[in-house]
This record gives structure tokens, sequence and C-alpha cells, in this order.
């Protein structure tokens, strides 16, 4: 198997002869954001971050997707965050696409390369730093963590490329999930995994389910099936999915299909 690739945003803006017609589309079931259109201008500045701004691809809205919020960091040389979670109630994922990343939680340090992974529960003590001359690229994934009794999720962080993918069963392999966490673990409410799709391989069904998604999609290009259109996605897409909306996919080469899913799971829906 080769090794994995990890698109993260690039710098500056299109010419002024670039046509504007793009695959950027915001529905009542579905958001693409495609990579074209995280550019310079619509970066973000983060409280409380240094040499660091955040392209935000998601964040709760009425009515749509409600659950979390996601983003890609970029931090600069000597740029990070002693204080970077605002919300003692949030839990958070970070995974590294370019660059280092120094991540020190509860006052243990940790270094991440590319394809590196960090679960942060609600309520620690966490920092990040770029110490290399490379900017450093992740995407960070927040969600108010929901307690529930006698189970309480503790930090970690490992690398992709240390974790064996699970084949989907019936795929002889050709479409396989990179899990970091057990799916039976209650102590944790969300999923972030990673979803590899070898050329040819398919969703071979619309799945209609009441977990949210982000979807970024890390390398290769595919066609999704989303509410009841299907749209081109590549390398450095974004797609936001709510509750329900339909969805499958098809990846047809040449090479790979892989992306960062994220999911809510593991709790009861509230009525009250």
């Amino acid at each position: 198997m080769s090794e994995p690739t990890y698109y993260a945003p690039e710098a500056g803006l299109p010419s002024q002869s670039t046509l504007l017609t793009d695959r950027a589309v915001m529905t009542e079931a579905y958001t693409v954001i495609p990579r074209g259109v995280l550019r310079d201008i619509v970066t973000s500045n983060l409280p409380g971050w240094n040499r660091t701004r955040a392209w935000i691809l998601a964040k709760p809205l009425s009515g749509f997707a409600t659950t979390f919020a996601q983003y890609i960091v970029e931090v600069s040389e000597g740029g990070g965050s002693t204080e970077p979670e605002p919300e003692s109630g949030v839990e958070s994922v970070l995974f590294l696409l370019t660059g280092d990343l120094h991540v020190t939680i509860d006052g243990t340090d940790h270094f991440l390369a590319p394809g590196g992974y960090a679960y942060l529960p609600a309520g620690s003590d966490w920092s990040v730093a770029n110490e290399s001359a490379e900017r450093a690229c992740f995407q960070w994934v927040r969600k108010p963590y929901e307690p529930l009794e006698g189970h309480a999720p503790e930090a970690f962080t490992v690398q992709e490329q240390d974790v064996e993918p699970t084949p989907m069963p019936d795929t002889n392999g050709a479409w396989a999930t990179t899990r970091f966490v057990d799916p039976d673990d209650l102590a944790h409410d969300m999923h972030v995994n990673i979803v590899t799709f070898e050329p040819g391989a398919v969703i071979p069904f619309a799945e209609t389910h009441v977990m949210e998604h982000g979807i970024y999609v890390l390398e290769g290009k595919a066609v999704y099936r989303l509410n009841n259109d299907w749209v081109e996605v590549e390398a450095g897409d974004f797609l936001w999915l709510r509750a329900f909306c339909p969805q499958a996919c098809y990846a047809g080469g040449p090479g790979r299909f892989r992306y960062l899913l994220y999911k809510d799971v593991n709790r009861q829906i509230k009525l009250t």
C-alpha cells in the first residue's frame, strides 16, 4: 500500500481571469465546500492563538447540522496557543495534515507528524505549538461532550500509520475504515475516522441515518451521492451533511479515495 497523503489548502487567490463557476453549494440537506474556495480572504483569526489562521468549515446552524464545529487550522513557525479551547465542556480531535505539531495534554508532551491524531476530552488542559520552520496544518473537530455516568474518555495521541484499517464486511478490503476509538466504547459520543476506498469501490446503498457528518477529503477523487444529487469531489473538499441526508459513494479511481469522517454516536435522543 502506498504512503498516505493529506491535502491542505494552498495560499493565494485565483487570478482575475478565472471563471467563477465552481462546485460550491449549500442546500437544506448538505453543503459542499470545494477546495478552490478555501482562499486567504476567507480565513479567520482565533482568539488566544498566535501566528495562526483558520478556515471554519462547519458550525452549528438552526435547522441544519447542530452537533459540531470543524476547522482547518494553519499554524506558522513559532505559532500556537496555550489556551486553545475557550469552552470547558467541549471535546476535540486534532488530525495533522502537514508539518509537525507539539501537543501538550495535562502536562505530557506529544509530537504529531502528518497523519497524527489527538483526542482531547472536555475539560483537559492542552496546548499546541509549531516548533518547526514549516507550517503545520490540521483538522480541528469540536463537539460539546454529553457526559454519561460511569464513563469518561481519556486523552490519547496516535499516528494513522500505526492503526490497522478494518475492512467493511463483504467488500474484500475495497472499502475500509480506520477507527481510532472502539465503536462500542460508550465513553465516546463522537467518532472521527478515516474511510478508504480502493478504485472501483462503492457504498452500495443510500445510507440514511441520524448521525450528522463532516467529511474532509484527504486524498483522491470520487462521485458522492448527496440527497438526490451526485457531485464530484476531490482532495481538499469538505462535505457537511445534516441528519438523515441520503448518501452513497463511487470511487472511480485512478487512485485511492480517502476522507476524514466526523459523526455523533452513542447517545440517547433528547426530547425535553
